[in-house]
């Protein structure tokens, strides 16, 4: 890995849902620009000497090319709440976003003379939620799209 001043190191979480970091190198300790670097954090404006692992890659910002703009890393989540009584099974699934007011529900009973076995009825009232969430959030951005657009517009799964 090769780096200068000014470039910007990005490091990619090795979790789904870890925290993408990124800096600016603020100085290269070697005259060949491989590491170790001192870094200006942007989440935090701290500074610190950093050895960059497998995770990272240099985003080179000389002065020929144009700075890449920064990716905007968000993170959205689902709340599910799973009720169960008796042989029914209900499941209600908030997406928790900057898209306010997202929600579906999803049920499963068990049939009469069927072994009671209530972790099955939590995945299909689950996916069930799941699947009319997913639904939801296509027909809001489907809606979004027919707004900017000026026309209907209908996104397919």
């Amino acid at each position: 890995m090769k780096a200068a001043v000014g470039d910007r190191i990005v490091i990619a979480s090795n979790r789904l849902d870890g925290e993408v970091r990124d800096g600016k190198i603020i100085e290269c300790e070697k005259a060949d620009g491989s590491p170790p670097y001192l870094v200006e954090w942007s989440g935090t404006g701290r500074t610190s000497l950093f050895f960059p692992g497998p995770d990272a890659h240099v985003q080179h910002l000389g002065a020929t090319s144009a700075p890449e703009p920064p990716r905007h890393v968000k993170k959205w989540h689902v709340d599910l709440d799973v009720f169960e009584s008796g042989g029914e099974t209900s499941a209600h699934a908030v997406l928790v976003a900057e898209v306010p007011g997202i929600e579906a529900r999803g049920s499963a009973h068990r049939l009469p003379g069927h072994p009671d076995v209530p972790e099955i009825g939590d995945e299909i009232a689950v996916a069930r939620a799941l699947h009319r969430l997913a639904d939801r959030l296509l027909g809001v951005a489907s809606d979004d799209l027919t707004g900017v657009e000026g026309r209907p517009v209908r996104i397919d799964r």
